[in-house]
């Protein structure tokens, strides 16, 4: 379920492929996208940077922008090349889908426990 605001948020920047026309810079919107992109990373698989910077140009070419924004910003976690989802919505819900939801959903977390994988 997505808050009538971050849904607001997202279509002004997002086309109909879901990829980004521009990078938000009031902060409030570029959180709700950051979010947003978040959610294309599972939890607790480790990425190298070479697969988030796939998933990142499925959003926005500047991918080195939106990388350093997600970890800057708590969703991504860096360590040696390797990045894994930190933080963002999370659904609590199973029999909800995807997106952003109440503040109780969030959830920031440290280094997933198998890192080797």
């Amino acid at each position: 379920m997505t808050t009538p605001d971050a849904a607001r948020v997202l279509a002004q920047f997002l086309d109909a492929d879901g990829a980004l026309h521009t990078i938000p810079t009031k902060r409030r919107k570029q959180l709700v996208v950051l979010d947003h992109v978040a959610q294309a990373f599972e939890l607790g698989v480790v990425y190298p940077e070479v697969d988030v910077n796939a998933v990142l140009r499925r959003f926005h070419p500047d991918v080195a922008a939106l990388r350093r924004y997600l970890v800057d910003d708590g969703f991504l976690t860096r360590e040696a090349n390797q990045y894994w989802r930190s933080g963002g919505t999370v659904a609590l819900d199973e029999g909800r889908g995807p997106g952003p939801g109440p503040a109780s959903d969030v959830m920031r977390s440290g280094a997933p426990d198998d890192r080797s994988a």
